[in-house]
């Protein structure tokens, strides 16, 4: 189970900041390793806090300027309006919707969700959609241009994420994309903006294992949280430079054609839902 642990570390690493969706990758590969089984859910967000940890080395010193700048601000040492200041309740604010809906719909988040028939239907939909946002977003706001009711809509955007096959980067900078913000700053906020929504399920989920084991031991997720966190930082640099300079087209090309085959799949009775 170690070996298969490390794969699916290696793959959320992969998958988790591309607009693909790492937790429909982790639930679809799961059918094809030796143990043909969902890896869960509290193992898929225990390893996201991996991933999670390498935006925090990726972004620390953005994290650290917003971090000063906010308790300053609330403090009057510096004006309100500060950039760094407005981040910090731009990230507050747009985690509320993941929060409130993680916990109304926990119980469908780790069974009703995680139906592959659903996510395959997730993967093709939402990729159509973040292909259309690319397409006709204006891509000229920048990341200074986020207001509140913006960062509600990104919010929202990102709690789509709970169910497999959105993704919480692609639901997010999908969204901004619509409302006309450049690709790199819909990316930049939709990865600051995952971090207290991913530490905090995460952690919730690696404190409920304690007590109910899951289908890896916890020194198996350790160690795929371990792997995950090393490949996330490649990709996280990858990914930054890559949209600079190239529009989203292969993602969205690579995520309709696993949901159809995921279909073809499933029609045929090869895996089960």
């Amino acid at each position: 189970m170690l070996l298969e642990a490390i794969i699916l570390g290696f793959v959320q690493g992969l998958t988790e900041f591309l607009p693909v969706s790492s937790s429909a990758h982790l639930r679809i590969l799961g059918e094809f390793l030796p143990s043909a089984q969902d890896p869960g859910a509290a193992f898929t967000a225990i390893t996201q806090i991996g991933t999670e940890a390498a935006v925090v080395l990726f972004f620390w010193r953005d994290i650290v300027r917003i971090i000063s700048h906010w308790f300053q601000a609330l403090i009057g040492r510096i004006p309100r309006n500060d950039p760094d200041a407005k981040m910090g309740w731009l990230i507050i604010v747009g985690s509320i919707p993941i929060v409130v809906l993680g916990l109304l719909f926990q119980d469908q988040i780790e069974t009703t969700f995680r139906s592959l028939w659903l996510i395959a239907g997730m993967l093709i939909f939402f990729g159509v959609l973040l292909g259309i946002a690319d397409h006709v977003g204006a891509k000229k706001r920048k990341l200074q241009d986020i207001t509140i009711g913006h960062g509600v809509i990104y919010g929202f955007a990102q709690s789509l994420a709970l169910i497999p096959g959105v993704s919480r980067s692609g639901g997010t900078i999908t969204a901004g994309l619509f409302m006309g913000y450049e690709r790199a700053a819909a990316a930049r906020y939709a990865f600051l903006l995952a971090i207290p929504a991913v530490f905090g399920s995460g952690f919730y989920q690696l404190f409920k294992s304690l007590d109910e084991p899951g289908v890896f031991t916890l020194g198996e997720t350790a160690v795929a949280t371990v792997v995950a966190f090393v490949v996330a930082l490649g990709v996280i640099a990858f990914f930054m430079n890559w949209i600079s300079k190239h529009s989203f087209l292969p993602f969205v090309v690579y995520r309709v054609a696993v949901g159809s085959l995921l279909l073809v799949l499933l029609s045929a009775g090869i895996i089960q839902a």
